[in-house]
């Protein structure tokens, strides 16, 4: 099911409206069901030769309702788009529970339960469209960094692995109704760089391109990403693809991750997206941020002209996304600026070549 154009042009009304909603963290509303080995078997992998339990992209097959219920809950708080349960659904992140094989049919069987459940909240208010992004993680791999400290040139995986691995994730997202595809959490570019060439290479060859959001992670606070570049610089390295929007989640707080999503909105000719943590984990893995906080942020981030998309990642829940959605309630997308054209370059730092 490839979405229409008349879909399309929704969304792209909808995000000139308003500030769009995302919804929050997949994994903290599963970790509260407290599901055993036997919830992530089911019948399909009863039978399996390794635990499952912690997989929790193969729950879209095990465990289809507690998935469709956690997206009704997102929606029913005032998401505008879900993100699908498939952020490690690549043939290489299944492959540490041999699921390889499995992959296609975990993400066509996520974007379908995320598809079924926004078109069951939007034939309630058929002038809100509620809208599924399907989720493609970073997976367990880098293409950039060695895994190996005594031999710096060694890479666990290539890029055209990455790139066929990516491509078959799409194409079950696509089909089973995905209308947006999320590049997300992205620590080392080059990964995404695969993720983006393997969607340009899908959407080839289905005569129809998606949308596409695309969206790094911060991981301490330098400042940069894992494989080293500045925000500024790792948007120059997928722009080329013209995205719907670029943003920043995960790893950080809403306080730590201000300054960075300021400088993409200060250099990005697209729609800003920000989903941070709830806080930073505290001693125990958990996160302390209340909704009431993390809407505070956010809401300032809003009236400060910042953001076009905002949501929840690590921690977030129900509660968070009510409370951002009231926060950003009635307050102007950020304007998107009108760059000149000039050659732009990146390493680890942007590049802009003037007269």
């Amino acid at each position: 099911m490839t979405p229409t154009t008349e879909r399309a042009a929704r969304l792209e009304a909808a995000a000139e409206d308003r500030i769009l909603v995302l919804d929050g963290a997949m994994g903290t509303m599963i970790q509260e069901r407290r599901l055993g080995e036997a919830d992530y078997r089911g019948e399909a992998f009863a039978a399996h030769p390794v635990d499952l339990k912690g997989n929790n992209d193969v729950l879209n097959l095990t465990a289809p309702e507690a998935i469709r219920e956690i997206h009704l809950a997102y929606l029913e708080a005032g998401a505008d788009i879900l993100e699908t349960n498939t952020f490690n659904a690549t043939g290489i992140s299944q492959a540490e529970y041999r699921l390889e094989d499995a992959a296609y049919e975990i993400n066509r069987a996520g974007a379908l339960l995320a598809r079924q459940a926004a078109e069951a909240v939007e034939a309630k208010d058929p002038a809100r469209p509620r809208f599924v992004a399907g989720v493609l993680g970073p997976t367990s791999r880098t293409a950039s960094i060695s895994p190996d400290v005594n031999d710096p040139g060694f890479r666990n995986v290539t890029f055209e692995g990455l790139a066929t691995a990516y491509r078959r994730a799409t194409e079950g997202l696509i089909d089973g109704g995905a209308e947006i595809i999320m590049v997300e959490t992205i620590f080392d570019t080059l990964n995404a760089r695969a993720a983006l060439y393997a969607l340009d290479e899908v959407f080839e060859d289905r005569g129809a391109a998606l949308p596409v959001m695309v969206s790094g992670t911060i991981t301490d606070l330098s400042g940069r990403t894992l494989s080293g570049q500045t925000p500024e610089a790792f948007w120059t390295s997928v722009s080329h693809v013209r995205p719907f929007s670029v943003g920043l989640n995960c790893a950080l707080g809403a306080k730590e991750l201000r300054a960075h999503v300021a400088e993409l909105a200060r250099t990005a000719d697209t729609r800003i997206s920000a989903h941070p943590n709830a806080g930073l984990p505290n001693q125990f893995g958990g996160y302390d941020e209340t909704p009431e906080d993390m809407a505070a942020h956010l809401g300032a981030w809003a009236r400060d002209g910042l953001v076009n998309l905002v949501g929840g990642c690590c921690g977030s829940t129900p509660d968070h996304i009510a409370a951002i959605a009231d926060a950003v309630a009635g307050v102007a997308p950020r304007d998107v600026p009108q760059l000149p054209p000039l050659l732009r370059l990146s390493g680890l730092e942007a590049f802009a070549l003037v007269q």
